[in-house]
């Protein structure tokens, strides 16, 4: 039987596979978000092209021009996008005020607006990291301006 929302809520509240996935109760926020900053294999390829990562919106658009040579990896891929979420996120709680990262209950991070809109970064990124689309730089320009 398809059910609609029931897709859509399974999205939301399932166990988040292979993706961030962290315990939905963390003490020490600033620790969370020094935590999910690092993003290691993305920084290490955009280094490895030239860009460097400046948890700005210009560092964004940069990303968005990388060639996507890790797309013929599928285990890099994932990798790959995951961080490119969790970098997406990073630049949005350190330029969007009032945004911050909220645990999902099934452990899946996304940042959290002022206005209490949600945003699934990660799925952001590993949409960009597969496909190309949304731009990074464009996930950001439609969160800076709420």
């Amino acid at each position: 039987m398809n059910i609609p929302f029931l897709g859509n809520w399974r999205k939301r509240y399932d166990l988040a596979r292979g993706t961030a996935v962290m315990a939905t109760r963390e003490a020490d926020p600033q620790g969370v978000a020094q935590l999910l900053s690092e993003c290691e294999l993305l920084r290490a390829r955009a280094a490895s092209a030239g860009v460097g990562l400046d948890d700005s919106a210009a560092s964004l658009e940069a990303l968005d021009q990388l060639l996507p040579r890790w797309r013929d990896d599928p285990e890099e891929l994932t990798w790959l996008g995951n961080d490119a979420g969790l970098y997406l996120g990073t630049v949005i709680i350190r330029t969007v005020p009032g945004a911050l990262w909220q645990v999902w209950p099934n452990g899946r991070p996304v940042v959290r607006l002022a206005s209490g809109r949600e945003i699934d970064v990660v799925g952001a990124g590993q949409e960009w990291a597969a496909d190309g689309a949304p731009e990074l730089s464009h996930v950001y320009a439609e969160v800076a301006e709420i």
